[in-house]
């Protein structure tokens, strides 16, 4: 009789196994879904760029230790740091999530897909850089497999996965009951496209992915009075970065742990996510980056995007008779009530951008929305908290169900002005914002516009007008080298 083998590991998780294939595979992405990805990749790099105007944001960008810069390291967007790939990434990642102004997806979980931006970029910038000067560069003391240059083709793809896999472990997990924050959703889509973007076997995506699970996920805590703070405008930068430092690990060679989902007491679902398993929705495609959501109009989260836009269009009705409003009456779907329905002080930026009831005010009174509405000088008007406190949210069932819907994705909120003289105004209903695909026609000129517009006030306007010109043929586009791409959005 044979002695029993030794180290015979047992086969990975499937939902590792499917993570890598999918993240390794060949198959292209759908036209429609390159071309949003198109879109998407001048929208994310004009949020970044606008949040270079806030200190509390450049503070926490460059080198974690001064002058630990990388001749050949990867470029963040709009400044002169050159940085390793993982640093890299914290800054793109940080800066593109600061003001809440990035696209959205919206399930049982929720999430910006476009957060793992800044691991694509920074990475392939960080290797084609190498290509470019002849020289290949490591994973800690370990060369990398040699790769083509990546082009910005490879980094539409790579959005295209990251998005993919983000968003659909999004449709049936809902982290959020579990009190874990999404960006464990960033760090795990990460992890898989750098990885196969860095040349790693199927193996090593595996084994790199199961580190990504076996991290856990950060608490919402800093999402949710009375403990909301900054750290929710970083922590999708953290989330990336960490994606990469993973898939570095694992190009080293590192052992992965095949149970890291399902090993009893100690996996991630007995462990973190309440025994629950963590399931796919739908078969991996190209379904979340045709259907994303783009925040154009305004910086504010998205289950209050449409109410805010019922409050611009009933703005002309009320802003002069603001001392005579009685009641303000906001109809909202569950997952709005949940995260965003918010009474009593608010402390700070980042719990005004998520409060239905402040960003309605805001949107009532000033008939806009800017980042800046949320900084304290604004938030001291006293008509603000006026309005708050004569607000009632109500859930509509019917919002929630549309709001599920796979077919739908709607994002429903309704506003409606009651006055003391007893009259009132009509019940503004928007269910589908501007950034939904069924508005897509109508709403990539005014992407394009919000980009130009941030573009601009950084770089000034005739380089704005290089940049958004960039992507007018996506062909074009596709074919630039990433050193070449990211150079032109250097400071």
């Amino acid at each position: 009789m044979s002695a029993p083998a030794l180290n015979v590991r047992p086969p990975p998780d499937p939902l590792l196994a499917e993570l890598a294939d999918y993240a390794l595979g060949s198959a292209p992405p759908s036209e429609e879904a390159l071309d949003t990805a198109r879109w998407c990749l001048l929208d994310t790099l004009a949020c970044g760029i606008l949040a270079l105007a806030y200190p509390a944001c450049t503070r926490l960008l460059g080198p974690i230790v001064p002058g630990a810069s990388l001749p050949l390291g990867a470029r963040v967007p709009g400044t002169d740091h050159v940085l390793d790939p993982i640093q890299a990434a914290f800054n793109i990642g940080a800066a593109i999530r600061w003001l809440d102004f990035n696209d959205t997806w919206l399930a049982a979980e929720w999430g910006h897909p476009s957060d793992n931006l800044g691991g694509i970029l920074a990475v392939t910038d960080w290797l084609a850089r190498h290509r470019r000067a002849g020289e290949r560069p490591a994973a800690f003391h370990t060369p990398l497999p040699e790769r083509p240059a990546p082009t910005v083709r490879d980094v539409l793809v790579a959005m295209t996965r990251a998005h993919e896999i983000q968003g659909v472990l999004a449709l049936e997990n809902a982290f959020n009951r579990a009190g874990l924050d999404h960006v464990l959703l960033v760090r795990v889509a990460t992890t898989a496209v750098v990885t196969a973007l860095l040349g790693g076997t199927r193996e090593q995506v595996i084994a790199a992915l199961s580190h990504a699970w076996i991290d856990g996920s950060a608490l919402r805590t800093y999402r949710h009075a009375p403990n909301t703070g900054p750290r929710k405008s970083w922590a999708a930068g953290d989330a990336t970065s960490r994606g990469v430092h993973l898939a570095l690990i694992a190009l080293t060679g590192e052992l992965g742990y095949p149970s890291a989902l399902t090993a009893k007491t100690w996996g991630f679902e007995d462990a973190s996510f309440r025994g629950q398993p963590v399931k796919l929705g739908r078969p991996l495609g190209s379904y979340v980056m045709e259907h994303v959501l783009f925040k154009i109009s305004f910086p504010a989260e998205f289950h209050a995007q449409t109410a805010v836009e019922a409050a611009l269009q009933l703005h002309p009705l009320v802003h002069h008779r603001l001392d005579q409003i009685q009641r303000v009456d906001i109809t909202t779907q569950e997952s709005a009530v949940r995260i965003i329905d918010k009474s009593g002080p608010l402390h700070n930026p980042a719990d005004r951008d998520h409060c239905l009831q402040y960003m309605t005010a805001i949107g009532l009174i000033f008939g806009q929305l800017t980042a800046a509405h949320y900084e304290d000088a604004c938030a001291r008007d006293p008509r603000i908290d006026a309005l708050r406190n004569a607000m009632v949210v109500t859930e509509d069932p019917a919002y929630t169900r549309d709001y599920l819907d796979p077919a739908k994705r709607s994002i429903a909120n309704a506003v409606q002005v009651f006055f003391r003289d007893g009259t009132a105004t009509e019940k503004v209903v928007v269910e589908y914002p501007i950034g939904h695909r069924r508005r897509r026609a109508e709403g990539i000129p005014l992407l394009i516009q919000k980009a130009k517009s941030a573009f601009a006030a950084h770089f000034g306007p005739a380089r704005a007008a290089e940049l958004t010109a960039l992507f007018a043929d996506r062909k074009t586009l596709e074919s630039l080298p990433v050193d070449a791409f990211a150079k032109r959005l250097t400071a």
